[in-house]
């Protein structure tokens, strides 16, 4: 599998391409979380060596807990149609709140969205690509996310979806806290 520490024109290319990515996280201890994101807008690929995106509010928020506590991260990208193509890329990522100092600033770089939950930021440490023949073709209908889960938030409003914040995105599975809100326990 080839490799290499930053992305290239080709691989950036190919990543703004994709409709669908897996993030990948793991704390020290409990479970593995892999986790589909996608919708117009919502990654970027800043330069070789670092990738931004922003996660909305949903049923759990391991992705957050994981990040705080050790910061590995892996974003996987297939193709889905075309060439077939996966690319990983591998890195040390951190995970910035909407109460966190540079969340105004960091929020600009993305569409205007109801339930914006975290931006995560990763630093590149390593690429690799493999062939993906196994990956199913498809053919990409629509984002559920716009139609779906956005008017979904913003028919909640800013305190519903504190409030939904609260009941679902607090702790882990395992229990661990996420940071989602500023000095608060699940309890609230």
């Amino acid at each position: 599998m080839p490799t290499a520490q930053r992305l290239n024109p080709t691989l950036t290319a190919f990543i703004e391409k994709q409709p669908v990515f897996f993030v990948a996280t793991a704390g020290r201890d409990g479970r593995v979380n892999v986790s589909p994101k996608g919708m117009g807008g919502m990654l970027h690929v800043v330069d070789r060596n670092k990738i931004v995106w922003l996660n909305v509010t949903g049923s759990g928020n391991e992705t957050a807990a994981h990040v705080q506590e050790n910061g590995r991260m892996t974003l996987m990208f297939c193709a889905f149609e075309g060439d077939a193509l996966i690319l990983r890329v591998y890195g040390n990522a951190n995970v910035l709140h909407p109460h966190d100092a540079g969340w105004d600033e960091a929020i600009t770089r993305f569409p205007e969205t109801a339930g914006n939950r975290q931006i995560f930021s990763l630093d590149i440490d390593l690429v690799q690509t493999s062939c993906g023949t196994g990956v199913p073709l498809m053919d990409f209908v629509k984002s559920r996310g716009e139609d779906e889960l956005l008017p979904f938030y913003e028919d909640m409003g800013r305190d519903g979806v504190r409030d939904y914040w609260k009941r679902k995105n607090l702790e882990t599975i395992d229990g661990e806290p996420t940071g989602l809100l500023p000095s608060t326990t699940a309890a609230g």
